[in-house]
C-alpha cells in the first residue's frame, strides 16, 4: 500500500532582494500587482520573479512587549493568537475589506524598499471579471489618494495569462507593439471559472461566462466528503490540508459515469485509491514488574470474586422473598372455597387486587420470574459463588450436605428466647429458606431436564424422518430470532435521531411520566399515598425510556439463538460458519472494504490514515456538474457551448486552435483531455482542437509576468488612468483596452 504523508509545515522565509530600490525609483520602473483573492503577487516589472504571500492580514499584540503587530500572509501561522484575527480583502469573488488590502499593500511596498512618502510609479493592477464599481472606486481612491501614485491600470489575470502564453509560443525578441492573437481563455480562479474569447487580440467581454465554482469550493467540497466518509476521525482536518490533498490527488476523469461503474471492481478501487497518513502520536505505556502485574491481577481478582459474592447474595435474598410471595399467593388462591362471596372480594382488595384475573395474573408472573432466576442459578458459575456465599453461612454443616440439616429455633416463639436466641433463629430462618431454595431449584433442574430429554428425542425421531423439514422449521426459528435482534437494534439507532418516530414516543413517555397526576402534599398529610411502584410493571417504564441498558429479552434472545445456530451447525450440512448471525453483523462488503478499509481497534497508525478513491474524481466532476455538490449553476460544458454558439464558424475556428487554461487547477491530471471531450461533439467534426496549459512549473506566476512584459510596450501608457482623469472621471473609469474590463463606464482612449 503506497502512503503518502502530511508534509510537515515550515516556518515562514523571508525573501531578501539583491537589487536596491534606488535602480528602480528614478526610473519610474511600473510597479505590478496581482491582487488574487488567494495569494498578492508584487513586483517591479524588472524582476524576474514576483514577491509572493497569502493575501490575508492580522492585527496582532505582541505579549511580551505589548506593541502592536501587523502579520501578513503565512506570519499569521506563527502566532496562534492571530490567527483568529485573520482578515482578507476579498469575500468571495468581490473586493470588500478595503482596509485589510491597504495593510497589504503597506506590506508589500516596504518589502520592495519604497522609502518616499509617495509611490511614483504607474501601477498595473488586477481586478475580477465584471468587477463592481463600487470595488474598483474604492481601490482607485486608495492608490491615488494614499499613495499618490501617477497612474493606474487594471486587466484581467486570465488574459494577462493567455498574453504571456502567447508570447512564449512566439518567443519576440522585444516586446510585441500589437497584441492580435486569438484564443479561449479557461481561466481556473479561487472562488469562480471564466470563460473568455478572444479575438484578434481582444478580450470579447460582452460574451464572456463565469459560474460560481472554483479552487477554493473544491477544497471544501473535499473537506465535506472525508468528514462524510470519517465522521469520527481523531485529527481535525482544516481546510489547507484539504487544498494540499486537492492539488495533490484530485484529478478529472475524461467519462465521469464510466470512470465510476469501473471503481465497482474492489481491485479497481484499490488500485485507484490514495493513503494520506496524518500525523499521531503513540501512547506511553508504563512498563511494569512480573510481581506488579501479579499484583494488580490478584487484586482484580479478588474484587471480582467480592462482587461476585455480593450479587449472588442479592439474587439469593430476592429469590427468596419471591418464593415467599408467591407461596402466600397460592396459600391465598388455594383458601378460596372456605370464605364467602363477599369475604373473598375483601380479602382480594386488602391484598390490592380487584379480582381474581389479577391474583392470577400476578401468581404467574412470579412463577415465570422464579423460573428465570433458578435456571440462571443452576447454570454456570453462579452456582459455585451462592454455595461459597451459603457454605460460610451454613459453616457448621458444610462437611454434611446430603442429611438435612436441622433449624430448631425457627418454630420456638421469640418470647422464650434471648437476645442472642432471636438473632440466631433469623439466622436460621434465613437458612432454612436457602436450603428450601436449593432445594426446589434441583427438582425443577431435575424437571426442566426431564422436559429437555423428551424434547431432544422427539426432536431426533424428528430429523430422522424429514430432515431437510426439520433444518427448515428451526432455520425459520433463526431467522425470527435475528429480525427480533435487528428490529431492536433498529430501534436503538432510531432513538439517536431525535426527530424519528420512536425518539418522538420516548419523550412522549417522559413527558407522561413528568406530567403524571401525583398525590398532593395535603392528601399525603391526611393519608393520601402515590401508590407508583407498588406494581413492577410500573418500572417497566424506565426501562422503555432507557437506551442504554441491555434488556433481558434481549440477552435471552441471544442465548436462545446461539442454541439454535448450535443444532444448526451439528445437524444442518448446509448450514456453515458464514450463516451464524455473529458472522452475517460483521460481514463487509468486498467493495465497502476496498472504499474505506478498517483497521483493528488500537491501531492508532491506521486509524489516522484517509483512503481517498472515488473522491478524488469527483470533486472535480463538479466544475462539470456543479448540482452534485449543490450549486445552482450550468456546468463548464454546457458554458462552453453557449459562449460558442454566439460566434460564426470561422470565428469558432479561430478560438478552438489555442483553448488556453489559466489557474493552478489547470495543472490537475485529466483537464486536458476532458476539455477537448466537451469541445468535440459542440464544434464541427473537421474543426481541429488545441488544448494548453502553461508550460512554466509555477504557473500562479503567468498572470504577473504576463502584465510586466506588458508594462513595456506602449500600449501600457494608454491604458492607465491618470491622476487627473480620476479627479475628472471618478474612480469607477477606466480606459478601453483589449486586456481590461469593457464596460460602458469605459473612458475613450
Amino acid at each position: 500500500m503506497d502512503i503518502t504523508r502530511l508534509p510537515t509545515p515550515l516556518p515562514p522565509k523571508l525573501e531578501q532582494r539583491l537589487e536596491p530600490y534606488t535602480n528602480y525609483c528614478s526610473q519610474r520602473v511600473p510597479l505590478i500587482i496581482d491582487n488574487g483573492s488567494t495569494n498578492l503577487r508584487w513586483g517591479f516589472a524588472g524582476y524576474e520573479s514576483p514577491f509572493e504571500g497569502l493575501n490575508a492580514v492580522a492585527k496582532y499584540k505582541e505579549r511580551r512587549t505589548n506593541k502592536p503587530l501587523l502579520l501578513f500572509g503565512e506570519a499569521i501561522d506563527v502566532e496562534s493568537g492571530a490567527k483568529a484575527q485573520t482578515r482578507t480583502p476579498w469575500e468571495g469573488d468581490v473586493l470588500l475589506n478595503f482596509d485589510a488590502l491597504e495593510n497589504a499593500l503597506d506590506y508589500a511596498f516596504v518589502r520592495l524598499g519604497i522609502d518616499t512618502p509617495t509611490v511614483d510609479h504607474p501601477v498595473l493592477m488586477t481586478e475580477r471579471l465584471c468587477s463592481p464599481l463600487h470595488s474598483r472606486a474604492l481601490t482607485s481612491e486608495l492608490m491615488f489618494e494614499q499613495y499618490s501614485v501617477p497612474s493606474l491600470a487594471y486587466c484581467v489575470d486570465g488574459i494577462m495569462s493567455f498574453y504571456r502564453h502567447t508570447e512564449e509560443i512566439s518567443r519576440p525578441a522585444v516586446p510585441r507593439p500589437d497584441f492580435t492573437n486569438d484564443g479561449l481563455v479557461i481561466s481556473f480562479n479561487t472562488a469562480s471559472t471564466s470563460i473568455i474569447p478572444i479575438l484578434n487580440g481582444k478580450g470579447i467581454m460582452s460574451n464572456v461566462k463565469r459560474i460560481p465554482w472554483g479552487a477554493s469550493q473544491s477544497s471544501d467540497y473535499l473537506l465535506k466528503l472525508i468528514q462524510l466518509k470519517y465522521p469520527n476521525f481523531p485529527t481535525r482536518v482544516t481546510s489547507s490540508q484539504s487544498n494540499w490533498i486537492f492539488q495533490n490527488f484530485c484529478r478529472f476523469a475524461v467519462d465521469y459515469p464510466s470512470h465510476m461503474r469501473t471503481l465497482k471492481d474492489p481491485l479497481k478501487i484499490r488500485e485507484n485509491t490514495c493513503t494520506i497518513q496524518f500525523p499521531f502520536s503513540l501512547p506511553v505505556v508504563e512498563e511494569k514488574t512480573e510481581e506488579e502485574l501479579a499484583r494488580i491481577a490478584e487484586k482484580r481478582r479478588e474484587q471480582g470474586r467480592k462482587l461476585q459474592e455480593m450479587a449472588a447474595k442479592t439474587r439469593m435474598e430476592k429469590l427468596i422473598q419471591k418464593e415467599t410471595d408467591l407461596q402466600y399467593l397460592l396459600n391465598l388462591r388455594d383458601g378460596k372455597g372456605l370464605d364467602g362471596k363477599r369475604e373473598w372480594m375483601n380479602k382480594l382488595q386488602t391484598e390490592g387486587f380487584d379480582d381474581d384475573s389479577g391474583l392470577d395474573e400476578t401468581i404467574k408472573r412470579l412463577e415465570s420470574d422464579l423460573k428465570k432466576a433458578r435456571k440462571k442459578e443452576v447454570e454456570g458459575d453462579d452456582i459455585i459463588v451462592r454455595q461459597t456465599v451459603l457454605c460460610r453461612a451454613l459453616s457448621s454443616m458444610a462437611d454434611n450436605q446430603q442429611e438435612e440439616p436441622s433449624f430448631p429455633l425457627v418454630d420456638v416463639p421469640d418470647v422464650d428466647l434471648d437476645e442472642d436466641g432471636v438473632k440466631e433463629k433469623k439466622k436460621q430462618r434465613l437458612m432454612k429458606a436457602g436450603f428450601e431454595a436449593r432445594a426446589r431449584a434441583r427438582r425443577e433442574k431435575e424437571r426442566e431436564k426431564v422436559e429437555k430429554e423428551k424434547e431432544e428425542k422427539k426432536e431426533e425421531e424428528e430429523r430422522e424422518i424429514d430432515l431437510n423439514g426439520w433444518a427448515k422449521r428451526v432455520r425459520q426459528e433463526q431467522e425470527v430470532l435475528m429480525n427480533r435482534i435487528k428490529d431492536r437494534a433498529r430501534r436503538k439507532a432510531a432513538l439517536s435521531d431525535r426527530k424519528s418516530a420512536a425518539a418522538q414516543a420516548r419523550m412522549k413517555s417522559i413527558a407522561n411520566l413528568a406530567a403524571d397526576d401525583r398525590i398532593p402534599k395535603k392528601k399525603r398529610k391526611g393519608g393520601g399515598e402515590d401508590m407508583f411502584g407498588a406494581d413492577d410493571a410500573d418500572w417497566a417504564i424506565y426501562r422503555k425510556i432507557n437506551t442504554a441498558a441491555a434488556s433481558s429479552d434481549e440477552e435471552e434472545d441471544l442465548n436462545q439463538l446461539q442454541a439454535v445456530e448450535q443444532k444448526l451447525l451439528m445437524f444442518d450440512p448446509t448450514f456453515t460458519n458464514q450463516h451464524t448471525h455473529a458472522a452475517i453483523a460483521t460481514q463487509r462488503s468486498a467493495l465497502m472494504s476496498a472504499f474505506r478499509p478498517l483497521y483493528e481497534e488500537g491501531d492508532i497508525e491506521g486509524s489516522t490514515r484517509i483512503h481517498l478513491n472515488t473522491e478524488r474524481w469527483r470533486v472535480c466532476e463538479a466544475w462539470f456538474s456543479p448540482g452534485m455538490a449543490g450549486i445552482d449553476s450550468a456546468g463548464l460544458g454546457e458554458v462552453l457551448q453557449s459562449v460558442l454558439a454566439r460566434f460564426t464558424n470561422d470565428e469558432k475556428s479561430k478560438l478552438a486552435k489555442c483553448v488556453y487554461l489559466a489557474g493552478a487547477p489547470s495543472q490537475l491530471a485529466g483537464l486536458t483531455s476532458r476539455i477537448y471531450n466537451t469541445l468535440r461533439p459542440i464544434l464541427p467534426p473537421e474543426m481541429p482542437i488545441n488544448v494548453s496549459v502553461a508550460r512554466h512549473t509555477n504557473t500562479s506566476l503567468y498572470a504577473w509576468h504576463g502584465m510586466a512584459a506588458f508594462s513595456a510596450t506602449e500600449d501600457f501608457l494608454k491604458a492607465g488612468v491618470s491622476r487627473a482623469e480620476y479627479e475628472e472621471y471618478g474612480g469607477e473609469r477606466v480606459k478601453r483596452w483589449w486586456g481590461g474590463n469593457w464596460n460602458g463606464s469605459a473612458i475613450p482612449s
